[in-house]
């Protein structure tokens, strides 16, 4: 039973970590290499907060707003000009989060920053005290999920978002102003990275570098998602399980390559990962 908590919370974390990943490239059709300094500037605004003397739980829409914000700003400055060069934008967001981590470096150093947990303690679950805080993470996870897809599917914003997905041309054609839904969408995955940094805050140390370590992995799950929050649960979960096995019988640090292995394997075998055909 340990062993089954352990899947489905880390599968919960993994998702956590992809979903902003995953609304920029769903859209977009861009890798955002910048993914691990906005999960950066996230945990960040846990520290803030931290300091302001604000509660802990204020981090997540504090972070939401900042990582939304500076997302305007580098989608309007920089990403715009490369929707159709995609392997420049590769190497505009990879420059663009290494510029993110030397400011966060100048602004508190390079020392490990302590934040408060969110969630203390453990629960009794099926005979065991497992952490209350992992068990949230499943909640959390479950939130940005629905909450992407309400979006998707039950907003105006949604509609024309998918209809850019479907056929740009044909949805400018129609009056979308795709540069608009491309701003917003843009805006709202790195809110979602910089959300994901504050949930990410009491499982492991914040420092500038702390969202290199999620960024190869969160890539991989979105690479093997193909665009679909659904097939990157799915993802999330299958890999999850190999993760868990693999640290729990043979090596822990075997466990922490395993996602990038897996989906280099699935995408070998199947390019469309897996996403509908």
């Amino acid at each position: 039973m340990l062993i089954l908590l352990d899947v489905v919370t880390t599968a919960a974390i993994l998702f956590i970590v992809s979903a902003g990943l995953l609304a920029i490239f769903g859209v977009l059709k861009i890798i955002n290499f910048a993914h691990g300094a906005w999960l950066t500037v996230g945990a960040y605004c846990a520290v803030v907060a931290a300091r302001l003397g604000l509660n802990p739980w204020a981090a997540l829409p504090l972070a939401f707003a900042v990582g939304a914000a500076l997302g305007t700003v580098a989608e309007w400055l920089i990403i715009r000009p490369l929707y159709r060069r995609p392997l420049d934008a590769i190497l505009a967001t990879w420059g663009l989060g290494i510029v993110i981590g030397q400011l966060i470096t100048l602004a508190f150093g390079r020392d490990v920053q302590i934040t408060p947990n969110l969630l203390g303690g453990t629960v009794a679950l099926f005979g065991l005290d497992y952490s209350l805080y992992r068990l949230f993470a499943v909640l959390a996870a479950v939130l940005i999920g629905g909450s992407c897809a309400a979006l998707l599917e039950g907003t105006r914003l949604g509609l024309k978002a998918r209809a850019v997905i479907m056929n740009e041309a044909l949805a400018r054609a129609l009056g979308i102003d795709t540069a608009r839904v491309r701003l917003a969408t843009f805006a709202i995955g790195a809110g979602l990275s910089a959300l994901a940094g504050v949930l990410l805050t009491p499982l492991t140390s914040v420092d500038p570098n702390m969202g290199v370590a999620w960024l190869i992995g969160a890539f991989m799950l979105v690479m093997v998602a193909g665009g679909s929050f659904a097939a990157l649960a799915v993802a999330c979960l299958v890999f999850g399980a190999v993760q868990v096995l693999v640290s729990t019988f043979v090596s822990p640090i075997l466990g922490s390559i395993s996602v990038a292995v897996l989906a280099a394997v699935v995408l070998r075998i199947s390019p469309r990962g897996f996403a509908r055909a």
